[in-house]
């Protein structure tokens, strides 16, 4: 082992010492030793690829806790990881560049992008769970709500009917916590059954209302910020030119809700996603 001091480890990987003595205290990268009575780090020369490593990553945005996981992997593993990651950026990177030409396009008066469509839904049962939260904790909210149905099925209600939906109360962002409200349909037949084995969550009835929709992509991350924003854009241009007057409505979209709905195709496994869409419903 070819030992050296911080200082020299940080020349040598071009991390500053904060940065090595924070990768030490998240265990990220821990030095090969610390002097009992000084405190002070040192490291074993090899540990340098490491440090280059988890530099590369951070300029990936890998998050640290992320970038510790991989650490542990093959080159192999990692090497998945940091596609899957890039697959994911570049996703991400081509939604907010469609949001940006559809903004212009608004702005400038060209027509928008993206195919709205409608359909009418009958009243339905629902068990559900709802809650004020922000961005992270509306995916934490969403495999809470999934989870307690993989513990405790709930017998097959198939087609768009019985499909799994989320409905924005309000705005969840990095300034707004919503709240949000995770909805499943239920046979009426046995929502009395159902719902005394559900006691955590809440039963109620939604009434008959038609929604005009977007098809949105979703990878295993959920679906981009940006693309729920264009369709939103894209919704309200549908209602504007369609003279849906909110006068006129029975219900309006704030009675019954924006949502997100999620629909599982056969076969479904753990790295299925399901395909969904970001829909203004009305009466």
């Amino acid at each position: 082992m070819e030992e050296i001091s911080i200082g020299e480890f940080a020349r040598r990987s071009r991390l500053s010492l904060k940065a090595l003595r924070l990768y030490d205290e998240l265990g990220v990268l821990i030095p090969a030793r610390v002097d009992v009575s000084s405190g002070y780090r040192y490291y074993d020369a090899a540990q340098l690829e490491s440090a280059r490593l988890i530099a590369m990553l951070r300029q990936l945005d890998f998050p640290l806790v992320a970038i510790k996981e991989m650490l542990e992997r093959d080159r192999a593993q990692m090497a998945e990881l940091v596609a899957a990651r890039w697959r994911d950026v570049e996703g991400a990177h081509c939604a907010k560049r469609t949001l940006a030409d559809f903004l212009i396009n608004q702005l400038i008066g060209k027509e928008h992008i993206m195919n709205v469509a409608t359909r009418d839904m009958p009243e339905r049962r629902l068990l559900c769970l709802k809650r004020h939260v922000d961005e992270p904790g509306a995916w934490a909210l969403g495999k809470e709500f999934i989870s307690i149905f993989k513990e405790r099925p709930l017998p097959k209600f198939a087609g768009r009917e019985g499909a799994m939906y989320c409905i924005f109360w309000g705005e969840v962002s990095a300034d707004s916590d919503g709240p949000i409200e995770m909805c499943k349909p239920i046979p009426e037949a046995d929502a009395e059954s159902l719902a005394a084995r559900y006691p955590e969550l809440i039963t109620r009835t939604e009434p008959a209302h038609r929604e005009a929709f977007v098809a949105l992509s979703a990878d295993s991350t959920g679906v981009d910020p940006a693309q729920v924003q264009l369709a939103s854009a894209a919704l309200h241009v549908w209602a504007i030119e369609n003279h849906l007057d909110p006068e006129n409505l029975t219900l309006k979209p704030e009675d019954l809700g924006v949502r997100m709905t999620y629909l599982a195709r056969e076969p479904v496994t753990e790295t299925s996603v399901p395909d969904c869409d970001f829909a203004v419903a009305f009466a």
